[in-house]
């Protein structure tokens, strides 16, 4: 890996897995990064597609056209705006609205427009996704231009083996078997991490908080709510930065922190009764591995999560 390229990965490792300054990295890690990068990193979920909840198809996007910096003389991609953002509190207003600016890589009042992944560019007015070309333009059902933020609490236990709640170990690999607690989206049908949006002026870590109790306990956490608080005061950040999600566009894209809530023991969240609610047509406990298939980018940031637990993957 080419030095720059390899500087730049050790530092995002530093700044995202939390795996401080010191230590050698590996360069599997450095490699895990370095495809999250933008000019390195090809998004895929975002091209050559239907655009999420409409008939608008995306104008090609080949593997080699992707990056801003590579020419596309013919590149003319539709604009879709959702009537659903529309007198929207949680949605900006149209870009040519005289009344709307924007301060752009800043926070815009208690809007957040600065980018996890450092400065992007603004051409023709509108921001530009710093990881290229979707084949689409204007916001598509995304309520903000730019950055829109989300928050991803991943919580695990290790599955129990039998009524004393011993963990499972797995015979092939003889690491212990990791479950998430996961939700069908009612969206798209596939299975996810419980996230949300983060709502203007508010904290992150309750973002993950709340969206976690809409989405898998319908609100309710019973007599368990003082546990929920003191189980989501602390937990280990996996991930910061851009998410290959199918409603980004040229304009709009997604990016999420997300947090691993572990318990380790199963006694806290592990007992919990699970309930859909929110968005989430189903919600349980869900063996990790390598044939889990999730929304979006899921998948990439669940198996960090094995990776800093050790489990079977």
């Amino acid at each position: 890996m080419a030095g720059p390229v390899r500087q730049t990965a050790c530092r995002l490792l530093s700044a995202v897995a939390g795996s401080g300054s010191s230590g050698a990295v590996s360069d599997d890690c450095v490699g895990a990064m370095a495809r999250i990068i933008p000019g390195i990193f090809k998004h895929t979920r975002c091209r050559n597609s239907v655009y999420p909840h409409s008939d608008v198809r995306r104008y090609p996007v080949p593997d080699e056209s992707v990056f801003w910096t590579q020419t596309y003389a013919d590149y003319q991609p539709p604009v879709h705006e959702s009537p659903v953002l529309q007198g929207k509190e949680w949605a900006d207003p149209d870009i040519d609205n005289p009344s709307f600016k924007p301060n752009w890589n800043e926070l815009d009042g208690k809007v957040n427009r600065v980018s996890f992944i450092g400065t992007y560019e603004i051409r023709d007015g509108c921001p530009l996704n710093p990881f290229g070309r979707t084949g689409i333009r204007g916001r598509g059902v995304l309520g903000r231009w730019g950055p829109n933020h989300a928050a991803d609490p991943v919580v695990t236990r290790w599955k129990p083996d039998g009524p004393d709640g011993r963990p499972l170990v797995h015979p092939a690999s003889g690491k212990r078997v990791l479950q998430m607690c996961a939700i069908e989206r009612q969206d798209c049908g596939e299975w996810a991490i419980p996230g949300g949006m983060v709502d203007p002026g508010e904290k992150v870590s309750a973002t993950l908080r709340r969206e976690f109790l809409e989405e898998t306990m319908d609100n309710d956490a019973g007599e368990m709510a003082g546990e929920v608080e003191q189980f989501f005061a602390a937990g280990t950040e996996i991930y910061k930065g851009y998410v290959d999600d199918p409603r980004n566009t040229d304009c709009a894209w997604m990016e999420t922190v997300a947090v691993n809530f572990h318990d380790g023991s199963g006694s806290v969240v592990g007992r919990f009764p699970l309930h859909a609610g929110d968005d989430a047509a189903q919600v349980r406990w869900m063996d990790v591995g390598e044939g889990v298939k999730l929304y979006a980018s899921h998948s990439n940031i669940v198996k960090r999560v094995v990776d800093m637990l050790e489990a079977h993957w």
